[in-house]
């Protein structure tokens, strides 16, 4: 009976140490897990959605999706410095509403007036959204509304030769 009493209190021991490793790297996994989340998430919004609650998304990451209001692109002379007004699309089923952006850097080649856009930056204290760099991804809406007409010409099949 003497050797049964060390051996239960030596397994009892090893059970701890291995409950409590268990407990420790898990909870070093979750609190990684969740500094790293937090650093790197953005919010997607319509214009709409942040010119309605500008407080609540004032100095956070985010992602802005509209419509480059026409006209509304202005460049300062000489330099990559750009400033324009980002609209709710028209076809969202959204309250209109615009916002201004500001952006330094090269553009893609079909960002232009009436192109669909999606912008990642912050909302700054006067609420524009100060777009990062590479921070712009625009489509070019003529070019998918001619695929689209094109689809409904054909029953919704398009060939390509």
């Amino acid at each position: 009976m003497d050797a049964a009493a060390p051996k239960s209190r030596s397994s009892r021991g090893s059970i701890v140490k291995v409950i409590s490793t268990i407990v420790v790297i898990g909870g070093a996994v979750a609190l990684l897990m969740s500094a790293s989340i937090s650093k790197g998430s953005e919010y997607y919004k319509f214009v709409d959605e942040v010119t309605s609650t500008p407080d609540a998304f004032r100095g956070k990451k985010l992602q802005v999706h509209g419509k480059v209001v026409d006209g509304s692109i202005e460049q300062a002379k000489g330099t990559l410095m750009y400033r324009f007004k980002i609209e709710s699309p028209p076809n969202a089923n959204r309250p209109q509403a615009v916002i201004a952006a500001t952006y330094e850097g090269l553009v893609p080649d079909t960002f232009k007036g009436g192109a669909e856009v999606i912008v990642r930056g912050s909302l700054t204290h006067d609420n524009q959204v100060a777009i990062i760099p590479d921070g712009i991804m625009a489509k070019c809406p003529s070019k998918y509304e001619q695929d689209q007409a094109a689809a409904a010409k054909t029953g919704g099949i398009t060939q390509k030769l």
